[in-house]
């Protein structure tokens, strides 16, 4: 089968700091494609000086409803290790995964930090916790990297990960059908998602979102 071939490449520098509709100087965007080098883009003008995690999805899905076939590459965590799904008894399937977390996690609310929604009413965050010394295989053999579930560490990625996934959540409902996941390089999947050799031959007006901050299973 012939492979998708992207013509748009969207990177995605992240940020879990403060609220959703903060205005973050960590939160880059950089766009490319076929006939040219990476440039930065900046927010759509606005009070605010730089993206906030909400202008960003909103911005992301304008770009994947368009005919050009776009590749994203986004420095978080896309879904947590098998250990997680079987300490909390979730079904293995993405979607459902995402629907859970934003119902405990619901960090893409206005005004609402990382820090605020492990306990209710802003969340319930403390019901879908994971251990700090959880980490994936590659991880483990990469020595540095950082548990998901690690916060405020440096070189953490945990707080941009549960800033972000209710996002992607947020963008498959916008875009349903046009947009497909690949974590990281080769064929990392999260339970009943595909690999990137059946992601290639999905529809020619797809999406790809992948997660470029963590390393495969």
């Amino acid at each position: 089968m012939a492979s998708v071939r992207f013509e748009s490449y969207i990177g995605v520098d992240y940020s879990g700091a403060e609220t959703p509709t903060s205005s973050l100087n960590g939160l880059r965007v950089h766009l490319s494609d076929r006939r040219s080098l990476p440039v930065e883009i900046q927010p759509p003008p606005s009070p605010r000086k730089y993206w906030t995690r909400k202008g960003l999805a909103e911005w992301l899905v304008e770009r994947l409803l368009e005919e050009t076939i776009s590749v994203v590459g986004i420095d978080h965590g896309f879904s947590f290790l098998l250990r997680y799904f079987e300490a909390h008894r979730l079904e293995s399937d993405w979607p459902a995964f995402l629907d859970d977390f934003q119902s405990h996690w619901p960090t893409d609310g206005d005004h609402t930090y990382v820090d605020f929604v492990s306990e209710y009413p802003r969340g319930r965050g403390s019901e879908r916790m994971g251990n700090a010394r959880w980490r994936r295989l590659t991880e483990v053999r990469a020595g540095s990297a950082k548990s998901v579930f690690h916060f405020d560490v440096p070189g953490s990625v945990a707080k941009s990960t549960h800033a972000g996934l209710p996002w992607l959540r947020y963008l498959r409902s916008q875009v349903e059908g046009r947009v497909q996941r690949n974590q990281g390089v080769g064929c990392r999947r999260a339970p009943a998602t595909p690999c990137r050799s059946e992601q290639s031959s999905q529809l020619p007006n797809s999406q790809l979102i992948v997660d470029s901050g963590s390393q495969p299973r």
